[in-house]
């Protein structure tokens, strides 16, 4: 799977610019604020629909103007695929796919998939359960629309449950909470199988890359920690006893406390917390290789590789480590973005070199 041609029009800095991607490396190179990561983003858009920087769509059409376009062809091992997302600072933004509009983001998914890495993902590791479960959730959703649909309707019952358990008629409460928890679980168990699935598969792949980016002087593990599953194929009971357990004090907190939206990624290096103990450049590896195995699942599962967007990842390792990484990647097409050409992206054979000065390729060879 890859992404065959970009079109910007309106998009962030972009007035109109149309990128044609090699299927192999491709590199965007120019200073700061120039408009690389905005590419980077354009792409992700295609896949998920949503952007991994802008908290709304309206966000990114270029300042005086009141619409902008992002339109790509991908290909995959079922042919050639059009995807147009189209914003509007008067409306919300329309989706198409091969010319016909979607009604919900779930058929989005799948068409062209993605890994994205930036210095960002860093969060994965060093920042709070919910970034952890953010990457089950956008790698998850992209492979699964069951997993997706059944996350999108998990979390609309948490809000509503969530409210039920600050009402305060306790009567109400107490008769109501069977008929939601009901509901959760059925939909908290496609979660959980799916995630626990995920680790699974993530744990040989994430261990491997981790130690081929080190020169295998590190070990990594990594684990999904539930807190209430005792029985992996009996989540469903498991869950509606924790939560009939937890009834009182979820009342007294006003929120559930337990179930897949509290969900987390143990993640250690030789043993140890690399959240707690692990250094900064063992945190960033380990990010890394997590985003690595996460390749390897896509192809395990669809038979070809996603995109891999590294935005202003390379800065972030030593040559060590950008020499391996590049090593590991060479045969998957890579959108990467930096501020020069380094030594190590200079060695690669048939890369493609795009220059972006002011929203504009400059340069295209």
């Amino acid at each position: 799977m890859y992404i065959k041609n970009l079109t910007l029009q309106n998009y962030r800095n972009y007035e109109k610019a149309s990128f044609s991607f090699s299927n192999g490396i491709n590199i965007l190179t120019g200073d700061n604020a120039q408009g690389k990561t905005n590419c980077a983003e354009a792409i992700f858009y295609l896949c998920t629909g949503y952007s991994p920087r802008a908290t709304r769509d309206k966000q990114v059409i270029k300042y005086g103007s009141d619409s902008a376009t992002i339109s790509g062809v991908a290909n995959s091992s079922y042919g050639d695929v059009k995807i147009d997302i189209k914003f509007s600072d008067k409306k919300n933004k329309e989706i198409l796919v091969n010319g016909v509009p979607i009604k919900k983001i779930g058929e989005l998914m799948g068409n062209l998939n993605s890994v994205f890495f930036n210095p960002e993902e860093l969060k994965l590791i060093k920042e709070s359960p919910e970034d952890r479960r953010r990457f089950m959730d956008i790698s998850l959703s992209q492979m699964s629309k069951r997993y997706f649909y059944a996350l999108q309707k998990y979390r609309k019952i948490i809000e509503q449950r969530n409210d039920l358990l600050k009402n305060p008629d306790k009567e109400v409460v107490y008769e109501t909470l069977p008929l939601w928890d009901a509901q959760l679980s059925e939909y908290a168990e496609i979660i959980i199988k799916e995630r626990l699935d995920f680790i699974k598969m993530l744990k040989p792949f994430a261990s491997n890359a981790h130690s081929f980016i080190t020169g295998g002087n590190e070990s990594l593990e990594i684990s999904l920690e539930s807190g209430y599953i005792e029985d992996e194929y009996n989540v469903k009971d498991c869950l509606l006893r924790a939560l009939t357990e937890r009834v009182e004090k979820d009342i007294i907190l006003g929120y559930t406390s337990v179930g897949p939206h509290r969900d987390d990624i143990k993640i250690k290096i030789s043993g140890e917390d690399v959240r707690i103990y692990g250094s900064q450049g063992q945190q960033r590896t380990s990010a890394l290789s997590l985003k690595l195995a996460e390749l390897e699942i896509f192809k395990n599962r669809f038979n070809e590789y996603p995109v891999l967007i590294l935005d202003d990842a390379l800065s972030e390792l030593d040559q060590k480590r950008r020499s391996r990484l590049i090593d590991r990647i060479k045969n998957i097409q890579t959108i990467i973005t930096c501020t020069e050409l380094t030594s190590e992206l200079k060695t690669i054979e048939n890369a493609k070199h795009f220059i972006i000065e002011n929203g504009e390729i400059i340069s295209e060879q």
